[in-house]
């Protein structure tokens, strides 16, 4: 099955982009540069993981990761994303340049509030599209405009992409991001995660391997 189809929305001069800090950022992936950003738009807020030097020669490798905090903060298995999380600081600690970006779209874009609704349904029986969608939104609500104008404010404006999303690869790249690879980021499957997995493969066409 394919996903559904979206209705693009009309271009608004909403997202004017204000770099409001930057500081040191030791992990134990490596050393960062912390960036955050701001826009006048809804959840237009974002901080910004950078390592090395966006614009030498070397392509940087970029994660644009959604906030989870079931899974990033709480550890929930239900899903892969501080996996993917992990994942993406290690590889991006190990490459020449990267940037993991950080993005307030919790529960692929419908909030906190409503993403714990939807897993009161998915413990009823249904999968993530099917609760989203039973909750009045579209199975992935997330935009990637304004992750696009971080990117091209750093510099980062050809990227290597940590993803198994088509549609984050096309959304960068409408809007002017050039994505000269994708790079598989998929974490060992556990059995809790696996039936959300295979929902993402089969309804929302993502990339994923061995599911």
């Amino acid at each position: 099955m394919t996903p559904k189809s979206r209705t693009k929305k009309k271009p608004t001069n909403s997202s004017a982009l204000k770099h409001v800090a930057q500081a040191a950022l030791p992990t134990r992936w490596g050393k960062f540069t912390v960036h955050g950003f701001t826009g006048k738009g809804p959840q237009e807020e974002a901080v910004a993981l950078v390592r090395g030097n966006l614009k030498n020669k070397t392509t940087p490798l970029v994660r644009v990761h959604s906030q989870c905090l079931t899974g990033d903060v709480l550890n929930s298995l239900r899903c892969d994303c501080r996996a993917q999380l992990e994942l993406s600081l290690n590889k991006i600690g190990q490459a020449p340049s990267g940037v993991l970006l950080y993005l307030p779209q919790e529960g692929r874009g419908i909030g906190l509030m409503n993403k714990l609704r939807a897993y009161q349904l998915q413990d009823q029986g249904m999968d993530t599209v099917e609760a989203n969608e039973a909750l009045g939104f579209a199975s992935d609500a997330r935009e990637y405009e304004f992750p696009a104008k971080i990117l091209k404010e750093l510099g980062a404006t050809k990227i290597r992409l940590l993803s198994n999303n088509p549609e984050k690869v096309r959304q960068l790249e409408e809007s002017g991001i050039k994505v000269v690879e994708r790079v598989p980021c998929q974490p060992r499957v556990s059995k809790i995660s696996r039936k959300y997995l295979e929902t993402k493969k089969s309804k929302m066409g993502h990339l994923l391997k061995g599911l």
